[in-house]
């Protein structure tokens, strides 16, 4: 709590024009950002994503009030930056890329089972309608508790408790048919 009250004042130092406070505030809340984007976008987009987010966020710090958390008001941006990305690229071909795990897999080293778990729960979150994701990622990935991610999502708190038990059932029967699916079939002798 006392972390969200130290970035919130810089967050309001900086929209009053103080460019160490700008700073700082970005160096604070860089990576709980960029975790945030790439769950919602995938890790290929977050670093264009995180760096829209705090262009937007930079030009609206003036007119931040502080009536919520500022790393709240933070991941509303970076939301709203994420959906203008998706539904810009739903409007254009999108040209064929590595697969997923051979990018993770560059990224990460040479733990193959890790990487294949992070590849799989990467493709089941993806699978997720957007709001779930969103709801899920908020509240269990990135930390936000109930209130905090309602404010984010622009939603009553019950709500994103509903989407977030929804992910879950999803993400459960996703998983109990993907083992089903490869598990190896006996034949009778």
């Amino acid at each position: 709590m006392g972390q969200e009250r130290a970035t919130t004042r810089l967050a309001l130092a900086a929209g009053r024009g103080d460019h160490a406070a700008a700073a700082a505030f970005v160096r604070d809340t860089q990576q709980q950002i960029w975790r945030f984007v790439a769950h919602l976008a995938g890790r290929r987009e977050a670093d264009d994503l995180t760096q829209e987010t705090y262009a937007r966020a930079l030009r609206s710090l003036p007119r931040f009030a502080g009536r919520s958390s500022a790393t709240t008001w933070l991941y509303a941006i970076a939301r709203r930056v994420v959906l203008d990305h998706h539904r810009a690229a739903a409007t254009r071909a999108q040209p064929a890329s590595l697969e997923d795990w051979q990018v993770t897999a560059d990224s990460r080293g040479s733990d193959r089972h890790a990487v294949e778990d992070r590849v799989v729960l990467r493709r089941l979150l993806d699978d997720l309608p957007p709001e779930r994701r969103e709801a899920f990622v908020a509240t269990q990935i990135v930390g936000l508790s109930y209130a905090e991610a309602a404010q984010v999502c622009d939603c009553p708190t019950g709500t994103i408790r509903s989407r977030v038990a929804r992910a879950r059932d999803d993400l459960v029967a996703a998983m109990t048919a993907a083992e089903q699916t490869s598990a190896p079939r006996h034949r009778p002798a």
